[in-house]
């Protein structure tokens, strides 16, 4: 039995699908120069493709004033349909790639949190999990998901792209932690704990507003001048509180496995400081992806 998928003249019912991808780009941006530049066309060129969509359905898609496009109802019932089946074929595209590069999911996370947090847990993923391929990488600061990167860790202390799907990990807790030796010489064990004038201040140049940072979110002041070293990274001044050279300022997830172990302590306590730690990603994970197993884990751990 000959089996027929349509005639010719069905076929040619269907409008072009150039047109289509520049209707759906203008009606998004409500803009033809915005549309023109998501697509590297012209203006001219997304103006033509939508005047060239409305004479072929016989419709007027856009109402055109001072400069500003709005859809008509006719345009929007188009746009609805457009956008569900771009959004299908952009989804079934991305899926058939990932299946057929096979390639890991490429985690970036911030170096003191990967060091000091999530490696330590990271044998649990994969006992859970031991068929996915997850490459943990560090990193910091604003992602380009264009360069190899499908996820990150960041900490929302800068402003990254609108669009990005974000899911929150855990707010960020901070207080000063030293070496449970060195309590009785850095600080005063009154009624409330203070940190002494001369007790020696760890620093680090990637955070280098942490102590400033605590002063502000738990109301105290502290001598501006006091001893101390600044180191590169963070988890070196960690390390040096340690070590007990000095208090360095303690992200709680980050020294909760040494407070855990008794080599720090953490006499003042912890306070939020109003930032916050976040799962990047481009979209929002699918159902049964390594991005939504990922996902749910940290949020399970973290919990």
């Amino acid at each position: 039995m000959k089996c027929e998928f349509g005639s010719q003249k069905e076929a040619s019912q269907l409008p072009s699908l150039t047109a289509l991808r520049c209707f759906e780009a203008a009606a998004r941006a409500e803009s033809f120069s915005r549309a023109a530049d998501e697509l590297h066309l012209t203006h001219g060129a997304i103006s033509r493709a939508v005047r060239q969509l409305e004479d072929d359905l016989g419709v007027a898609l856009f109402e055109r004033r001072n400069r500003r496009v709005f859809l008509t109802d006719a345009g929007h019932k188009l746009f609805r349909a457009v956008s569900d089946g771009l959004g299908l074929i952009r989804q079934a595209s991305r899926e058939l790639r990932d299946k057929a590069q096979s390639r890991p999911l490429v985690v970036s996370c911030e170096p003191t949190l990967l060091m000091r947090w999530l490696i330590p847990r990271w044998p649990a993923f994969q006992v859970l999990h031991p068929g996915l391929d997850i490459h943990l990488v560090a990193g910091g600061g604003p992602v380009s998901f264009d360069s190899g990167i499908d996820l990150a860790i960041r900490r929302n202390d800068f402003d990254w792209p609108p669009g990005l799907y974000a899911c929150r990990m855990f707010n960020e807790q901070v207080g000063p932690v030293c070496h449970p030796g060195r309590v009785e010489q850095f600080f005063d064990m009154a009624a409330v704990p203070a940190l002494r004038a001369q007790a020696p201040r760890l620093h680090t140049k990637t955070r280098p507003q942490a102590w400033r940072e605590w002063m502000t979110a738990s109301g105290l002041a502290l001598a501006d001048r006091a001893p101390g070293q600044t180191f590169e990274h963070f988890y070196f001044s960690l390390q040096a509180a340690v070590a007990g050279l000095g208090v360095a300022i303690g992200p709680y997830q980050l020294v909760r496995d040494d407070l855990e172990a008794g080599v720090l302590v953490a006499p003042m306590g912890f306070t939020e400081d109003g930032s916050s730690y976040c799962l990047l990603a481009e979209r929002e994970p699918t159902v049964g992806s390594a991005h939504a197993h990922l996902q749910a884990w940290l949020q399970s751990v973290i919990s």
